[in-house]
């Protein structure tokens, strides 16, 4: 019988994100910094290292969805075999990639089980796309982005906003859901350490509904208790969009999700400043739930401990920083 890991602000956890990689075969500007030191090998939690955290997390805990994350998860070799160890542990399976590499894998990943992608696109403009990704690569994502739905997967495709590089394309990307059953999330730029995060780079949640509703009439939708997403749709179109608010308005108090970094250390949090080593303990023959128990207790009630993203605030929020940058946290 599994027991729910319940936080001090009463919150059960069931969702989890591992990140099996630190390393991507893009730069985006926004999530690597130009001087990023990658794990080494012998650093990363290995295909069986994951499956064990992973099953312990499922069987004695209840958590029911995971998501594998990187860095981007397609560069590590045996990524496909750990999807299919983790759809053997009967969760909701998925995974986050930026597809560059998905023909390649996406037979292997059909087989292994997968049913959800997220990809991860910034930009309709190939141009824009080289200068956020400092590599070429759109007509290779957005051909993929088109056989995952072929493929029958379902597919959300995660837009960060940026003020001023790409807000002028938010209605390309609605727009993006009138024939196709896709998923569209536009996420509010977020401070990590090393990406040039400043308040009034933020397009607000406000704004973009403001400028989506300014060309199409939309409905709201009824979001699931935890979810990180407002959801949207307009009338008969065939997909939905959504908008992530982290800095406007946190939804902190109903998130329940946990995150793995690749080395194997646990953040209840993705701004959390503290973070729990399983994996050495793991290697120690070490019994690893009295830790991951700790962590989850430790959790603050919003923002990992850091203060509202005010203008006000944004000294204050940059200093407190973790150290990682987002590559290297998961996404």
């Amino acid at each position: 019988m599994s027991q729910p890991l319940t936080d001090r602000h009463n919150r059960v956890h069931r969702s989890l994100r591992i990140s099996i990689v630190d390393k991507c075969d893009l730069r985006c500007t926004y999530c690597m910094p130009e001087d990023q030191h990658f794990l080494k090998r012998e650093e990363l939690m290995t295909r069986e290292e994951v499956t064990t955290i992973a099953r312990l997390f499922v069987e004695r805990y209840g958590v029911s969805k995971i998501r594998l994350t990187g860095g981007e998860p397609l560069v590590r070799p045996d990524a496909v075999d750990i999807v299919r160890d983790m759809a053997q542990l009967g969760v909701s399976l998925g995974l986050t990639t930026n597809a560059l590499s998905l023909h390649k894998h996406l037979d292997g990943l059909n087989d292994a089980g997968l049913k959800s992608i997220n990809i991860s696109l910034d930009t309709f403009d190939a141009e824009r796309f080289r200068k956020i990704t400092r590599r070429d690569g759109f007509d290779t994502v957005h051909a993929n982005i088109m056989l995952a739905l072929q493929r029958g997967l379902r597919v959300k495709v995660n837009m960060v906003v940026m003020r001023g590089l790409n807000d002028d394309e938010l209605l390309r990307f609605v727009e993006l859901t009138r024939d196709h059953d896709i998923h569209v999330r536009f996420i509010e730029f977020m401070p990590f350490a090393g990406n040039h995060w400043g308040r009034e780079r933020v397009y607000t949640y406000a704004e973009m509904l403001g400028h989506i509703g300014s060309v199409h009439s939309f409905e709201k939708l009824t979001d699931d208790p935890h979810s990180t997403a407002k959801a949207y749709r307009v009338p008969d179109w065939k997909g939905t969009f959504a908008v992530i608010s982290t800095v406007t308005e946190p939804f902190c108090g109903n998130c329940d999700r946990l995150r793995i970094t690749a080395e194997g250390k646990m953040r209840n949090c993705l701004f959390a400043r503290e973070e729990t080593d399983l994996l050495s303990a793991l290697r120690r023959g070490e019994d690893i739930a009295p830790l991951i128990e700790a962590n989850v207790l430790g959790k603050h009630a919003m923002l990992g401990g850091l203060p509202q993203f005010k203008p006000e605030k944004q000294e204050e929020v940059l200093h407190d920083l973790s150290a990682r940058p987002m590559v290297s946290i998961g996404g």
